[in-house]
């Protein structure tokens, strides 16, 4: 683990922005410490509720899905009480926030990158691509997103900004891009690594794909949690070799794991 994965903070956070459109928020704080040190495919814990209320009790997990010049951009779906609450503040207040936690993606210097984002699971991408894009300025980079319709299609504005990049869209109700399931996007040969996020069945297929066409593939794991730093052990899951080795914890193990660790 490298040196900036080890650094924590608990800070508040100003809110530069806040959005919402069909139940599909997007937030943007200013955090320049877990800016600074976050890598792609870490999260923070945030507490959802009023500064001076403790209710929701605990903490909502999300995805960093943009990180510049000391802010980091978060976007989530309102499906409970706590999405609910952070959906109503406003620029100005402020969030409670720990961060960054968890392991982000192994990132090396490939023929091609090629992302694939399914549904919510879109949201740590488009920071993925911004790290690759620096690291490796010709690297071509293939984004593949799948989602339920055209409302759905998160973050498309993010990665028309980084170049030498290629989108592609599968919708299941064909209102955009291929009529059917993201994974069937993925090329016959994949000269590269596969990133990957979303709901796990789609995950297990992509992974699947990959294995069969040689591709190394990592996934980022989406599971509850209450903590987000092991002590709680509420997001522990079952890898391949779980009979040796027990439990992984997707908040300290991951939630960035290599597909072959999770799925045979």
């Amino acid at each position: 683990m490298s040196k900036a994965q080890k650094i924590q903070f608990q800070i508040d956070a100003h809110i530069v922005d806040s959005q919402c459109a069909n139940d599909i928020c997007t937030l943007v704080l200013q955090a320049p410490e877990i800016a600074r040190t976050a890598v792609s495919g870490q999260f923070i814990m945030v507490a959802t509720g009023d500064e001076k209320s403790h209710d929701p009790l605990l903490r909502r997990p999300f995805s960093i899905s943009q990180c510049a010049n000391g802010t980091i951009g978060l976007v989530y779906k309102v499906v409970g009480r706590g999405t609910k609450l952070l959906s109503k503040m406003t620029a100005g207040q402020k969030v409670n926030l720990v961060g960054p936690l968890g392991k982000g993606f192994k990132l090396h210097s490939q023929k091609k990158h090629y992302l694939v984002g399914g549904g919510m699971g879109i949201a740590p991408l488009p920071f993925l691509a911004a790290t690759l894009r620096e690291k490796f300025p010709d690297d071509p980079i293939a984004v593949l997103l799948g989602a339920r319709n055209r409302d759905e299609l998160i973050c498309l504005d993010d990665f028309e900004e980084i170049d030498n990049i290629t989108v592609a869209c599968a919708t299941d109700d064909g209102s955009v891009g291929y009529h059917g399931l993201v994974p069937d996007l993925l090329p016959g040969k994949i000269n590269g690594t596969v990133y990957c996020c979303g709901p796990w069945p789609m995950m297990k297929a992509v992974a699947a794909i990959s294995r069969q066409r040689g591709a190394a593939c990592q996934v980022s794991l989406e599971t509850m949690m209450a903590c987000g730093m092991g002590a709680c052990v509420g997001c522990a899951i079952q890898g391949v070799d779980f009979i040796e080795n027990g439990y992984l914890h997707v908040c300290k193990d991951g939630p960035i794991f290599e597909a072959e660790k999770i799925w045979l």
